[in-house]
């Protein structure tokens, strides 16, 4: 009798060990392609971009070396990739005449971004994913444009993960456009990223996200010499700047100060890259970007768009803004040796399945909104089908107030859902799917008297 308890229990326990298992379901077509990214692929870049000596933003063309034989060189590789993509992907120079400003441009200087436009398949679909690095780099002084400034980590790091992406997934197609840019001028203020995110503005972009990558190399500090290659820090505000006087009241009044569109893109940013990519944390930093420092994410942020950006989790500064040099032993400057290229193919490929997941995924749900006629413990939502994309269904997320990130997921192919749970307690927001399974940006509820 105590052997056949023993055995129902261990039967019992193996039942419940099984069944309590989280499974991570992959979309095979993004999991294929997050295994093209090559770590031998972007140290080639990566050296590629160190041998113009400087790319200085004004720099000019130095012969072989300075920023204008760079990024002759980063549109020239984004034409090879355009010609595997089936007419699909373009690529362009977005140049301009930068006036000198007193600041750190005291001469007359021709700019330009470079970019590679994967053009969706979907005619309904206008939404626009885009992906950054900045090509421009620097010494210790910033005026200084003749010095070598190697710029290998900063931020070559992010300029050739945005070439790699573009190289691995010109061959696929998405619904939505995707477009990777090189932005220039990044060290003289976020010239490139100002630039683009006015265009961006002036001509309503229908853009839903930004992934800036800036300085996502190396996997150690100098000075606490810490040294991990699994952690990245992904940077969100939970409140733009833009409007904000306007909007106050409502986010005070539902309790949204940790839910601004920048802050939830990075909760989507760690699901899907958590999803994909095998020993990467993707580490969510309260903050636009580092203490008083900024990046090329917040001329968008500014403008109301979703941004975040996307660093390693441990600085190396005697590696950053540099002069070559060597000091009491220390070596300083920004070369490739000094980095990781494990750990750039593991954030490069977060990028990747965040990208290829957002362009697959269904336009968001349109008109969500909260039942509020009456006080209940319950809470329904309902909302109305997405302007785009093939829907199997919806997720409810929902999560405690107190809670970083989306705790449970509730599906259903209907356009409302009632859930015992308080709405006094939890956040929710809901997302449309795929038929293929990509989830869309969550949608927040608004209150609504059906």
């Amino acid at each position: 009798m105590k052997k056949t308890l023993l055995l129902s229990f261990v039967c019992l326990s193996l039942y419940l060990f099984t069944h309590a298992q989280t499974i991570i379901q992959r979309d095979p077509v993004i999991s294929q392609l997050v295994t093209e990214v090559s770590s031998d692929s972007l140290r080639s870049h990566v050296q590629k971009l160190v041998s113009f000596g400087t790319r200085h933003t004004l720099s000019g063309k130095q012969g072989t070396r300075g920023i204008e034989p760079a990024r002759d060189w980063i549109l020239g590789k984004f034409q090879e990739f355009a010609k595997q993509s089936g007419g699909r992907m373009t690529a362009t120079l977005d140049t301009w005449t930068m006036q000198p400003d007193g600041r750190r441009v005291d001469v007359v200087a021709n700019m330009g971004n470079v970019m590679a436009t994967l053009k969706g398949t979907d005619p309904a679909d206008n939404r626009i994913f885009l992906v950054s690095g900045h090509m421009d780099s620097r010494v210790s002084n910033i005026a200084n444009r003749t010095e070598d400034a190697p710029g290998a980590n900063d931020d070559g790091s992010g300029t050739a993960a945005v070439i790699e992406l573009a190289r691995v997934m010109a061959k696929q197609s998405f619904p939505a456009t995707i477009i990777f840019v090189a932005f220039c001028g990044e060290e003289q203020g976020l010239l490139g990223a100002n630039h683009l995110a006015q265009r961006a503005e002036d001509e309503k972009w229908n853009l839903e996200a930004l992934l800036n990558n800036d300085i996502m190399g190396s996997n150690n500090s100098h000075d606490t010499r810490l040294i991990n290659n699994t952690i990245v820090r992904i940077f969100s505000e939970g409140l733009s700047g833009f409007e904000t006087d306007k909007r106050a009241a409502s986010v005070r009044q539902y309790g949204l100060e940790n839910d601004g569109k920048a802050r939830n893109l990075a909760r989507y940013v760690k699901e899907i890259g958590e999803r994909y990519v095998d020993h990467l944390e993707v580490r969510m930093i309260y903050r636009n970007d580092r203490y008083l420092r900024g990046g090329d994410h917040t001329p968008f942020v500014n403008r109301d768009f979703a941004a975040v950006r996307i660093t390693e989790m441990n600085e190396n500064f005697e590696h950053q803004h540099q002069d070559l040099r060597t000091e009491n032993g220390v070596v300083y400057g920004d070369k490739p040796e000094d980095m990781d290229f494990e750990y750039l193919r593991k954030n490069t490929a977060m990028n990747l399945a965040n990208l290829a997941n957002l362009a697959k995924s269904p336009a968001q749900p349109q008109n969500v909104t909260m039942d509020v006629r009456s006080l209940t413990n319950t809470t329904k939502i309902y909302w109305q089908a997405p302007a785009s994309g093939k829907v199997k269904g919806y997720y409810i997320l929902m999560r405690e107030t107190h809670w970083p990130f989306w705790q449970k997921k509730f599906f259903t192919d209907k356009l409302g859902m009632e859930l015992p749970y308080s709405k006094d307690n939890y956040f929710f927001a809901v997302q449309a799917v795929s038929e293929d399974g990509n989830e869309g940006l969550p949608v927040l509820p608004k209150p609504g008297m059906r």
